[in-house]
């Protein structure tokens, strides 16, 4: 009971969303370092809107009518996606150039992204900091 409760769901939302700002940071740090090596491709990481997806389709599974199972071969009409399945995905951009050595990696816009990357871990920490704050409040 207690581990499907919504405070224990938001923990693992933002233990999952804080390990992809440590992905997403290795993957900058990467691209950071091959700005001069010719032929490289930038990669990216994606993760929040998979989950959002998932999220939504929890809302959508719970509106939408249910099926009535009398055997096990039947099946409901919606399944909503598993939130806990959802894992970040790293993608490789072929398909630009930024310069004539084919490398794609613009070292201002890396930059940027570490830096917003770096805020949005500091906020999930203090969420989470929050969250843990509140559970302990509960179990006191």
């Amino acid at each position: 009971m207690f581990l499907n409760s919504n405070i224990m769901k938001t923990n693992y939302l933002l233990k999952r969303s804080m390990d992809t700002c440590l992905l997403r940071h290795q993957i900058i740090s990467d691209n950071i370092a091959n700005v001069d090596t010719p032929g490289f491709k930038k990669s990216r990481v994606t993760f929040e809107a998979q989950l959002g997806r998932a999220l939504k389709s929890e809302e959508y599974a719970k509106k939408s009518p249910q099926a009535y199972l009398t055997d096990k071969k039947h099946f409901q009409f919606f399944k909503p996606l598993d939130y806990r399945k959802v894992r970040p995905k790293v993608h490789v951009d072929y398909d630009t150039n930024y310069r004539n050595d084919k490398n794609n990696v613009d070292i201002e816009k890396e930059i940027s992204d570490a830096v917003v990357n770096t805020l949005r871990f500091r906020i999930l920490a203090s969420s989470m900091k929050n969250n843990y704050r509140m559970l302990n409040s509960v179990l006191s």
